[in-house]
């Protein structure tokens, strides 16, 4: 496994007024993560990669098999006078289930397991309050099994599953599974659309 990345290549610092921030979340495949990200006021970039896995730069082919350790993650890059990472992590845990294991839907295996990808202590801190406010508050009725650990081994994914959606919204599991994680999205955050 090669070193955790620089912040500079992943993460702005946030102190500067107008710099950028990223985080990275994985939260099943990252055709839908990618689609509700791209659509979030503040969100200036979202880019479909791999991470935290055994193999540098590994394929999709090669995580499909499961066996790589990579996770299907987003990496967002957005504005933090306009978005926080709560607020994106709020949506976050609206759009998926964080409560199975390895798990969205039909989509089974490791390479679909919830997780939030930190670069520092902060991005951390922030996750794991939002993890225990959203669990006390009863919202999902089994434990939240998101992972929160440092950000390892992030690569881009392939160009063809840049925009997915944006390119192929009528394909089958763009229009049963993709969509209607978008609309719900759009329905309870409706304030948060880009316009």
């Amino acid at each position: 496994m090669s070193s955790t990345p620089s912040s500079s290549s992943v993460s702005s610092s946030a102190s500067d007024a107008t710099s950028t921030d990223t985080i990275v979340l994985g939260g099943g495949c990252f055709w839908c993560t990618e689609a509700v990200f791209d659509r979030v006021q503040g969100v200036v970039d979202v880019e479909s990669g791999y991470s935290n896995g055994q193999v540098a730069r590994p394929t999709y082919e090669q995580v499909c098999t499961g066996r790589t350790g990579a996770v299907e993650v987003v990496k967002v890059t957005f504005d933090p006078s306009a978005i926080t990472l709560r607020e994106l992590l709020e949506i976050f845990f609206v759009i998926h289930d964080p409560t199975t294991l390895n798990r969205q839907g039909n989509d089974v295996g490791t390479q679909y397991r919830s997780g939030i990808y930190t670069t520092r202590d902060d991005q951390r801190e922030v996750a794991q309050d939002v993890i225990r406010e959203i669990g006390a508050s009863g919202t999902y009725r089994s434990p939240i099994v998101t992972e929160v650990v440092p950000l390892a081994d992030y690569s881009t994914a392939e160009a063809y599953h840049q925009d997915y959606f944006l390119q192929h919204p009528n394909q089958g599991y763009c229009a049963f599974v993709v969509g209607p994680k978008v609309e719900k999205f759009q329905k309870t955050f409706a304030a948060r659309v880009k316009g």
